[in-house]
């Protein structure tokens, strides 16, 4: 509160006079030009032609040297809101790899067990072979030769029946 400000005579002076030639710079003359290329510049658009950009590009400048910009990874705001958003998203993300890992294993796991299942449920039976039958096919052979005299194939068919007497034995020795 005891602060004061001392002003001096001499700035009084000078701010209501308005010397300002402290602060005044001096002009920069402007380079002569010849009348002639003053109306040329005129006359040239100012829209620079396609060639100055290159020439521009190709000669390089006085300072230092161009060089691609550098972009710096942006900080992390301490913004908790944002980071708890982050946290929720890296979880999430977490228990959506652990999800999809664990459908891939259901999907191998139920595709095995539906072969299985097919192969159990669906697969035809095993065709028992026919017992005798090349005898049988000698009989009936017999009887489409010899239709009005059947007791001709007698013996065919007796070796027909044998053969299938012999198989009922069989059948019943191993079962």
């Amino acid at each position: 509160m005891g602060d004061s400000i001392t002003v001096s005579h001499n700035l009084i002076l000078q701010l209501v006079d308005g010397d300002d030639k402290s602060k005044k710079k001096p002009k920069k003359s402007k380079p002569k030009v010849p009348r002639e290329s003053q109306q040329s510049q005129k006359k040239v658009p100012q829209k620079q032609l396609p060639d100055e950009p290159k020439a521009q590009k190709d000669t390089p400048s006085a300072g230092w040297p161009l060089q691609p910009p550098f972009f710096l990874p942006v900080p992390p705001s301490p913004n908790p809101e944002l980071e708890a958003v982050r946290s929720v998203l890296k979880e999430s993300e977490a228990v959506l790899e652990k999800m999809q890992k664990h459908e891939e294993n259901m999907l191998k796991e139920v595709t095995q067990r539906s072969k299985e299942l097919h192969e159990k449920e669906f697969k035809l039976p095993q065709q028992k072979s026919i017992v005798c039958q090349s005898e049988r096919d000698a009989c009936t052979a017999c009887y489409k030769e010899h239709t009005a005299e059947s007791l001709k194939c007698a013996s065919v068919v007796q070796r027909y029946q044998d053969c299938v007497r012999r198989a009922k034995n069989l059948g019943k020795l191993l079962g």
